[in-house]
């Protein structure tokens, strides 16, 4: 087990900043999954049945887009992430993943790529098909995140019922994916040349990884959620293995242990983890100037307990957490900062809201 740099110790407080004024800028969204800033007036955003609309936020005008992917829009599937390619000001390419039936008939993962013309995807591409078939589209995980080299990230879920093949590296459940923008495999990812390894894994040992991104000096967030209890945030490396579900700070649904480890030679420990669950679904490190007191902050919605955590790390060895916008009492899926610094919001489900979080 590596040793870490820092010893995290998480110490939990409500917020401290109670007077935050919230506007909703858009509601009856339909299961809204992601949203990506186009400027400071618009976004693009995925809604789970397969719906991709870009939104003015002035006049709160939408306008669907056409020739999106087929996806299979069940239990947790759908249409997943969307994110701008680094270079998205020149080449308008953006980034899908949605969940879809194979050629076998089994759902799995799906990343695409494809050229936003107005109101229309062209010069689409499939540049991922995950490994990981599984009877209904549970635990996907598809998050996307843009390594400083240009490279993708992909998160690839356990799947629920296959949670012992995260262990193994001849499969995409709970792995970490790194591909070239155009689909093809990086040279030095860590199991190019390993003997019944896929060579596109860059991480494996996850369960269900709904957060990932990627600070500007390069290092890789992850959290992901636990069973009942062992919510987890993880530095992530290349090569390692994150332990699920050989070792776990939660216990099955039913109460039973899938576990009794929560250490073992050659597998990481978490930064810290959440007992019981918040369900962690999305995350930002926040660099804004619009509200001070939160800038230098990982900030991560919550599902179970229906605010955003900001949590910080110091170099003293003892960090925090606190609860922010709890007052909103909804289920948080997404969260996301404009150009300009301004915290926007996602709330869960068939009525969703775009809610944007006020500075004093």
């Amino acid at each position: 087990m590596r040793a870490k740099y820092l010893l995290f110790v998480l110490c939990f407080s409500t917020s401290l900043f109670s007077d935050y004024q919230f506007e909703t800028v858009l509601s009856g969204l339909d299961d809204a999954w992601s949203l990506e800033f186009l400027s400071e007036d618009e976004i693009i955003y995925t809604e789970m049945p397969g719906k991709l609309k870009i939104a003015n936020l002035i006049d709160g005008s939408i306008t669907q887009i056409k020739n999106t992917p087929k996806v299979q829009y069940s239990s947790q599937g759908g249409l997943s992430e969307v994110v701008l390619d680094p270079d998205f000001a020149s080449n308008n390419i953006i980034y899908l993943s949605y969940s879809a039936r194979n050629s076998d008939g089994k759902s799995t993962l799906y990343l695409m790529s494809a050229v936003l013309n107005k109101d229309s995807l062209e010069n689409k591409k499939v540049i991922f098909e995950a490994k990981a078939p599984r009877r209904i589209p549970v635990h996907l995980g598809a998050k996307i995140a843009f390594l400083n080299d240009g490279t993708i990230l992909l998160a690839s879920g356990d799947g629920f019922d296959h949670r012992e093949k995260a262990q193994t590296l001849d499969n995409h459940f709970g792995k970490i994916i790194r591909i070239n923008k155009d689909g093809t495999i990086p040279s030095d990812n860590p199991f190019v040349n390993v003997e019944n390894a896929l060579p596109d894994i860059y991480s494996y040992g996850h369960r269900n990884q709904q957060g990932l991104i990627v600070t500007k000096t390069g290092e890789i967030y992850e959290h992901e959620h636990g069973p009942r209890g062992g919510d987890e945030m993880n530095l992530i490396e290349p090569s390692l293995n994150y332990g699920w579900p050989a070792i776990t700070y939660g216990i099955d649904y039913s109460g039973a242990v899938i576990s009794p480890f929560t250490e073992k030679e050659g597998m990481e420990q978490p930064l810290f983890h959440w007992t019981p669950s918040i369900a962690p679904s999305d995350m930002i490190f926040y660099e804004g100037d619009k509200y001070p007191e939160l800038k230098n902050s990982f900030l991560v919605t919550a599902l179970v307990s229906k605010d955003v955590k900001k949590v910080t790390f110091s170099q003293t060895g003892k960090d925090n957490q606190e609860s922010l916008f709890s007052e909103l009492n909804s289920r948080l899926r997404n969260i996301q900062a404009s150009p300009n610094g301004f915290i926007y919001l996602l709330t869960d489900g068939p009525r969703g809201k775009l809610i944007k979080v006020l500075s004093e």
